[in-house]
């Protein structure tokens, strides 16, 4: 049977540096770590984990629950939190709730009886049901992209009514006026603090953002596409459009395409996450971007640190927000944004 200690002369290391890349008690540099994983995959060597968890009652494993792992900003997430994870020796389970709270409930159930060591979760909404199962079960948890202010946890977030402003002030800049937002669902919490932002930089500019002008989808492609289509039914004549996030503005900008409209050239689309499809689109997706990375660190040093016990209050990571501008955005005089209101064509939008 391989040991640890042939492991270590495979890699031409010591047994005890064998031990902190596995287990990850100490930083090793990354040749290091290369090497060490090199040998243990030729050598076939596989640690016991279960007998090391016993003994230390840990089982080196991390809980992570996304609302939609077809969404790539989600997607990233859990890429950077697993491959982060791995390296300080963590093994991730991956939970896609779909956006089911019954799925949700059900994964939380399976972690707490894998007696995972600590879970990140992205909830499928604002209801904290399922949050104070997992702090009743005194299991370290970090919650990301959803505010929950009234429970006692850690907290990785994005200033989203920041990001709502930026785009607000963007269009408007660009001389837009009549405009139109695709909200999120009601549940997603960081949906009401882009609207509020959206809103903010349009009424400071003194642009009304009325209530036809304003339709939920589900954050989804294929919300994206019926949104606009309402959105243009509600409010005909509008010239740009701000998506809760780029799967959405996709989608919008797909459903506009085919239903003969021009973007950005009848109608201008900015989304929110800035995800790699958004820079692959014609034209590729002017966005707000979150910076997924950095979150998904933030979110594992935090619940790395509650694992150690780390005794301090509640934390709160506010990350900030930034404008990435491309092609599905165009400057519009007010003049034109006159006609546009007025045009025949803009009055019955040919729907796909």
């Amino acid at each position: 049977m391989t040991t640890m200690r042939d492991v270590a002369t495979h890699a031409g290391v010591s047994v005890s540096t064998v031990s902190h890349v596995i287990n990850g008690t100490r930083r090793v540099e990354p040749e290091t770590v290369e090497r060490v994983r090199e040998a243990i995959a030729t050598l076939g060597y596989r640690p016991n984990l279960i007998a090391r968890g016993l003994r230390r009652r840990e089982t080196r494993t991390i809980g992570l629950i996304v609302p939609d792992n077809s969404n790539p900003f989600f997607a990233d997430l859990a890429r950077v939190i697993e491959d982060r994870g791995f390296e300080r020796g963590y093994s991730v389970i991956l939970c896609n709730s779909d956006l089911s709270e019954v799925k949700e409930s059900t994964y939380v159930d399976v972690l707490l009886s894998k007696q995972v060591d600590g879970l990140v979760l992205i909830s499928s909404s604002n209801r904290p049901r399922q949050l104070r199962r997992v702090l009743s079960a005194r299991v370290p948890v970090v919650v990301v992209d959803r505010e929950f202010d009234a429970l006692p946890v850690d907290q990785v977030l994005v200033d989203n009514e920041e990001g709502g402003y930026l785009a607000g002030e963007y269009l408007v800049g660009l001389g837009h006026r009549r405009i139109g937002c695709i909200a999120g669902p009601r549940d997603a919490t960081p949906s009401a603090k882009r609207v509020a932002g959206f809103r903010r930089a349009l009424a400071e500019a003194g642009v009304d953002l009325p209530p036809e002008a304003v339709v939920r989808g589900d954050g989804r492609y294929e919300g994206g596409e019926s949104a606009i289509r309402e959105l243009l039914g509600r409010s005909p004549g509008l010239t740009a459009v701000f998506a809760y996030n780029d799967l959405m503005a996709i989608g919008a900008l797909g459903a506009l395409r085919r239903a003969g409209i021009s973007v950005p050239g009848d109608v201008s689309v900015i989304g929110f996450d800035d995800i790699q499809q958004a820079s692959a689109m014609v034209p590729s997706v002017t966005t707000i971007a979150q910076p997924a990375v950095e979150m998904a660190q933030a979110a594992l040093d935090l619940l790395l640190g509650r694992i150690r016990r780390v005794e301090e209050g509640p934390m709160k990571v506010v990350l900030h927000t930034w404008l990435v501008e491309r092609e599905s955005c165009r400057r519009i005089a007010q003049a034109q944004t006159e006609e546009v209101v007025t045009s025949p064509r803009a009055s019955n939008v040919p729907y796909p």
